[in-house]
């Protein structure tokens, strides 16, 4: 952000602050898409024009971030990248608890953003030094902990944060950039800062974390680490790696809400077989952390395929780190024969799932033309040569 372009921007952002910005935003709070010219017309006649423009932009990013950060968005402040990189509240309360429960009691936030998970570190009653670049970016994260009644345990600096001492801190979470103006970055060496010196950042004080892309290769994770990938209601949100925890396994999947935690990495991977009874869909996370071979142990199970991350069993074990179907048909896939099986079971919905195979859902349900009251799974997978199509119910 230049000079004079990001001082127009602070003192834009800082009029929302004042008596005038928050009783426009909350007369902004649910205003529809479509009617933000009528609105900026009506609103303009009695306010200044950049702070109509301003109010009106803030209140549309409100509304985006109510997946993110649920009851909290409408007192939070954002920019369109904070919206789109910030951590899910879910995901910050759940590394805050991990850092909480390590006794951490002070800890250094670099690249900490609008402040997500400032915030939800400071409600896990730790006190962090929340550092960013940018300027604007600080300023709203500093109203953020404002906001929240998080100011005295939060304190944002505005700096380079390789710069940064964290001597005396007990941990670093550093959250690395990992877009630029080009788009997503895929080397980690890319990343704002690399990632070779968000590692030695993390080591530099008793425990440490960074996040990463979910889909690192596993090779880079380095040995003295624990990499961590994190699912919300089954969308993979996250990885990261923590040092200082010394933990007994190198990869652990976490499911949320329920924090339902798994850990390995060290099993052979299952044996292939015939497809049985039920069949176990592994969460993304688990997929990601290659935990499979934890899931096929606890429910007796087996892959349909070496090379497809797909669980069979002949009996139904609860484990929260699948979702499991019972299986009516296993048949060759063919288009024809499926669509005279959906007909025959009046299946008016399909839901379809597929590894494996080119097909997309929508391609594949034009040609289906399901018509009927009834709901029907359909599942598709390369299985050594060739493909099946499965189709079942889910169970549990």
């Amino acid at each position: 952000m230049s000079g004079d372009n990001g001082r127009v921007e602070i003192e834009s952002f800082r009029a929302l602050l004042t008596d005038e910005g928050q009783a426009l935003l909350a007369e902004l709070r649910d205003f529809k898409p479509g009617e933000e010219l009528a609105l900026a017309t009506r609103l303009r006649r009695t306010h200044p024009a950049g702070l109509v423009s301003a109010a009106l932009a803030q209140a549309a990013l409100r509304q985006r971030a109510r997946a993110k950060f649920d009851v909290d968005a409408d007192a939070l402040y954002f920019t369109p990248d904070g919206v789109e990189q910030a951590t899910r509240r879910s995901v910050a309360e759940w590394r805050a608890e991990r850092f909480a429960a390590l006794g951490v009691r002070r800890l250094a936030d670099l690249c900490c953003g609008i402040g997500g998970d400032a915030i939800a570190l400071a409600r896990a009653g730790i006190a962090v030094l929340a550092v960013d670049r940018d300027p604007l970016t600080c300023a709203v994260a500093e109203a953020n902990a404002a906001a929240l009644g998080l100011a005295e345990l939060i304190e944002v600096r505005c700096a380079d944060v390789t710069e940064v001492d964290v001597t005396g801190f007990d941990a670093v979470f550093t959250d690395p950039a990992r877009r630029t103006s080009r788009g997503r970055v895929f080397d980690p060496e890319a990343y704002s800062p690399p990632l070779s010196w968000a590692v030695e950042a993390a080591r530099r004080t008793p425990f440490g974390a960074l996040k990463i892309a979910p889909g690192i290769p596993h090779e880079l994770v380095p040995e003295d680490a624990e990499a961590e990938w994190v699912s919300d209601h089954g969308d993979v949100k996250e990885a990261g790696l923590w040092f200082g925890t010394k933990p007994a396994e190198p990869h652990r999947a976490t499911l949320l809400p329920g924090a339902h935690t798994l850990t390995g990495g060290r099993l052979p991977d299952p044996a292939a077989g015939p497809v049985g009874r039920y069949l176990y869909e592994p969460d993304g996370a688990v997929i990601r952390a290659h935990l499979v071979a934890e899931v096929a142990e606890q429910v007796g199970g087996r892959l349909i395929d070496p090379m497809i991350a797909y669980l069979t069993s002949d009996r139904l074990v609860p484990t929260p780190y699948a979702h499991a179907y019972e299986l009516t048909d296993v048949l060759p896939y063919n288009v024809k024969k499926l669509k005279a099986l959906l007909r025959e079971r009046g299946a008016g919905t399909v839901v379809i799932k597929k590894r494996g195979i080119g097909i997309t859902p929508e391609e594949l349900r034009r040609q289906l033309k399901p018509a009927g009251p009834n709901t029907v799974t359909v599942i598709l997978s390369r299985v050594g040569d060739g493909h099946l199509m499965m189709l079942g119910q889910p169970v549990g």
